[in-house]
């Protein structure tokens, strides 16, 4: 899977990486849960997470961590995404980043991978839905080549609508020109 990804900050002389890597049972302990607790009024369970990784050995899903390591190699979950299969789609079941970790590219990091699996998995497009009040994380699904495509009544905890965004054509040249321009951005301005 995914190696030292890039390079986001530096601290003095130490060097923090961010890796992406496939999510296992033992992450929901080590960091997961306390950031699924933090990124949403009501959380996902620790039994609900152990069924979507289930689903993961028989490909139906793919979920990642993102792992910030610091200079003396000692690693920390900053993040986490989920990808479900059904067909030619695949449907993004969330992305949540620790809040002190927002807005430094773990999300777009996170998102790279889940296109990748997409494409490689042979998806023709992939939906999500994000809270209306969620502004900045609509800015970066666009980002993404999603667009608003309809709108879930009352989704969250019955209270908040869900914009459903759609992507469509992600198999073709463009999108990956897009994904390409997504990861070079990412570089230039994360270089150290």
């Amino acid at each position: 899977m995914s190696v030292i990804e890039r390079l986001l900050r530096r601290d003095g002389e130490r060097v923090d990486a961010l890796v992406i890597e496939p999510m296992n049972r033992r992450d929901l302990r080590r960091g997961v849960m306390a950031i699924e607790a933090v990124s949403y009024p009501k959380s996902w369970s620790h039994g609900v997470f152990e069924s979507e990784l289930a689903q993961v050995r028989s490909g139906a899903r793919r979920y990642l961590v993102a792992r910030r390591v610091d200079g003396r190699g000692r690693r920390r979950i900053v993040g986490y995404a989920g990808l479900w299969f059904n067909l030619d789609e695949a449907h993004v079941t969330n992305v949540a980043v620790q809040p002190d970790e927002q807005r430094s590219g773990v999300a777009t990091a996170l998102l790279l991978e889940l296109a990748d699996a997409a494409i490689e998995r042979g998806c023709v497009a992939w939906t999500l839905e994000v809270r209306v009040s969620s502004t900045g994380a609509q800015e970066l699904y666009r980002h993404f080549g999603f667009n608003p495509a309809g709108v879930r009544a009352r989704y969250y905890e019955n209270i908040e609508d869900a914009i459903i965004m759609w992507c469509n054509d992600i198999q073709g040249d463009e999108y990956r020109v897009l994904l390409d321009s997504i990861r070079s951005g990412t570089q230039r301005r994360n270089a150290p």
